[in-house]
């Protein structure tokens, strides 16, 4: 969190431009989203001698090469999540949405609500998200061909469908085993995997998803590792009204390897097939009930990374 003295500044991303916002500092309104203009960012902030510390929103892909320029010049960058500034711009009554207007309340917001500094992420982690994002993105690919090939009919289409679909098998299998040597070449990283694996319901390839969209996986509370994958039940009561818990946001990609390694587990796993039939029993829906098998697995491995041994669950 911040504490002493710092200038705060906003910055809208977008795929061409950043556009910059500060309350105390004199800034560039806009600036090329490319190596160039990270140099003119740094150059206009380098002259303070009060520390300035960098807020944006996570945008896709947009923000990444910004926060690691940042990370590598030592600046203080923090990535927000944009429903959480959404939200603060609510709260102040600021329905106008535009990039300059949003870059300005992005400072307003680090200003009031201080937001921690994102830690700059390993780089052989970053190379496995982006080779276990690129997998799952050839699988969707591959999917898709499938079931377009179960509909053609015409000997031409249905042969550029197959050649396709086993091009994708090519591609999938050459990323599988890069996956592999990513893994095998750290040691920390090959260690957390096969502790992982150990686990019913979670082969090595989901160990190294949910490690590579999840890195901050055994060093958070349970209460924090089920809010950032998105499965923590939120309440809707007002009083003497119970409405049903839910769950929304957080990281979709762990949400997605998890649900497979849930579902094997409610049906092999002792403990969690035990809990998932009393749940059913309790009359809670099939859906539910998957839900909170994989909150309590997600939870379980955030534990065994903590402890590094392996307990019956």
């Amino acid at each position: 969190m911040i504490t002493e003295e710092v200038h705060v500044v906003g910055v809208d991303v977008s795929k061409a431009t950043l556009e910059l916002g500060c309350m105390s500092l004199t800034l560039p309104a806009s600036i090329p989203n490319t190596p160039a203009g990270f140099k003119t960012l740094l150059k206009s902030i380098s002259k303070c001698i009060t520390p300035v510390h960098i807020v944006c929103e996570a945008t896709g892909p947009y923000h990444g090469p910004l926060v690691r320029f940042l990370h590598l010049a030592e600046i203080r960058v923090s990535v927000v999540n944009p429903r959480l500034t959404r939200d603060f711009a609510r709260a102040r009554g600021k329905l106008a949405k535009t990039d300059a207007i949003d870059a300005l309340l992005l400072a307003d917001y680090g200003r009031t609500m201080k937001p921690d500094p994102t830690t700059p992420p390993e780089e052989h982690v970053v190379l496995l998200d982006e080779l276990v994002t690129r997998r799952a993105q050839l699988v969707e690919d591959r999917a898709r061909e499938r079931n377009r090939l179960e509909q053609s009919s015409g000997p031409d289409v249905t042969a550029s469908l197959r050649l396709h679909i086993r091009h994708l098998d090519e591609q999938i299998k050459k990323l599988l085993k890069r996956i592999a040597e990513v893994v095998e070449k750290h040691p920390s990283l090959k260690t957390k995997v096969s502790l992982l694996a150990q686990v019913h319901g979670i082969g090595t390839l989901t160990a190294s998803v949910l490690l590579a969209t999840l890195p901050e996986l055994g060093t958070l509370s349970k209460n924090e590792v089920t809010a950032l994958a998105g499965l923590a039940p939120f309440n809707r009561d007002s009083g003497a009204f119970r409405g049903k818990r839910s769950i929304h946001g957080g990281r979709i990609g762990v949400r997605c390897a998890i649900y497979m390694s849930a579902l094997c587990a409610s049906r092999g796993n002792p403990i969690l097939k035990a809990f998932y039939q009393r749940l059913r029993a309790a009359g809670k829906p099939h859906k539910v009930a998957l839900v909170a098998v994989m909150r309590k697995l997600l939870i379980y491995l955030n534990s065994l990374l903590k402890q590094h041994t392996l307990s019956p669950a």
